[in-house]
């Protein structure tokens, strides 16, 4: 090999491994080439000892800040793993294999704080859009006014507020996946423009003319009865069977008391890493007793309980332990 397919190599085996070339035969096009396929510097021959040294620690330097955008990502964005071996959590695990990887639209129902956008998160992980975006929006937390800015963007000078234009989430969406949180709560002015969007796949920014293309693979999710909501006229019928291709109830910890020890387990370990502290344990007594508790449907609530209790108790954590803190929850 000569020196080019040598770096080309290299990028194939470590794409983040810095490569500074060195040749006493370069030419300007060889250099140029050479940076264009990769490496990260060209010295030619015979090289300045200054200027090596300068080159390797800077490269150095970028191969450490890729080293820890890396960890600092998968620390942000690291998609929680979906614990469980109760049959409804297995069932869940099966249609998201299934799902994921078509372009069907699926609503994920259940209590607050249950794992629904865990779901989504799941679903868009093994999909064929994962290297897109994967852009949330919480209907329920976005003033009805502001709710079709927020999906569809404006234009500048829309209304008041609008001093420049802005792109809405189904436009940053576009090739990734577009999770609609809270559906339920959403105005029936937006939904009528969802459902638009959704059947023709454009839409139109608030104060704009211009149709805009967009390809988002739709995910949504909903603590509320929506066939109720239907009956009552505040949820149109014809949006609901446009997201509920595929249904997905994600059950509360009440409803999956088997799993309460392995949930409890893996917290643990999750949170003795983040802490940085050595891995407590439950006795056999202290699972159980996790068994017997109202946890109103939500996975937060256990999370909060056994962070207390690994701060709080000793290296064993007893079913007394469990007992008195968990009456604090």
């Amino acid at each position: 090999m000569d020196g080019i397919e040598v770096l080309a190599k290299l990028q194939e085996l470590n794409p983040d491994l810095p490569v500074v070339m060195i040749s006493g035969h370069g030419t300007i096009e060889t250099a140029v080439d050479a940076i264009r396929k990769g490496a990260y510097d060209y010295i030619s021959k015979p090289p300045d000892l200054n200027r090596l040294l300068v080159t390797v620690r800077n490269a150095l330097d970028k191969s450490s800040l890729i080293t820890e955008t890396k960890i600092l990502k998968r620390k942000i964005f690291k998609t929680r793993e979906m614990v469980g071996e109760s049959p409804v959590i297995a069932e869940i695990k099966s249609i998201i294999e299934k799902v994921a990887p078509t372009e069907a639209r699926v609503l994920v129902t259940g209590g607050n704080g249950t794992g629904k956008e865990l779901v989504a998160r799941w679903i868009h992980e093994k999909s064929n859009r994962a290297g897109g975006p994967l852009v949330e929006v919480n209907c329920a937390a976005i003033p009805s006014e502001l709710i079709e800015s927020e999906l569809f963007g404006h234009e500048k000078g829309a209304f008041t507020s609008a001093i420049k234009q802005r792109i809405g989430k189904f436009e940053q969406a576009s090739g990734g996946t577009l999770f609609l949180d809270e559906i339920g709560d959403m105005s029936l002015s937006a939904q009528s423009k969802v459902l638009r969007a959704l059947q023709e796949n454009k839409i139109t920014r608030v104060g704009g003319e211009k149709e805009i293309s967009v390809s988002p693979r739709v995910v949504a999710a909903t603590n509320r009865d929506l066939k109720a909501e239907i009956e009552k006229g505040n949820f149109r019928e014809d949006l609901y069977h446009r997201l509920s291709v595929i249904l997905i109830h994600v059950p509360s910890l009440n409803d999956r008391k088997d799993d309460i020890p392995v949930l409890a387990n893996h917290f643990l370990k999750e949170i003795c890493e983040e802490y940085g502290m050595p891995l407590k344990t439950f006795t056999a007594e202290a699972l159980k007793e996790f068994q017997k508790i109202n946890w109103t449907g939500k996975l937060r609530e256990l999370r909060n309980v056994v962070e207390r209790l690994i701060i709080l108790s000793d290296k064993k954590i007893t079913e007394k332990e469990v007992q008195q803190f968990a009456s604090k929850k």
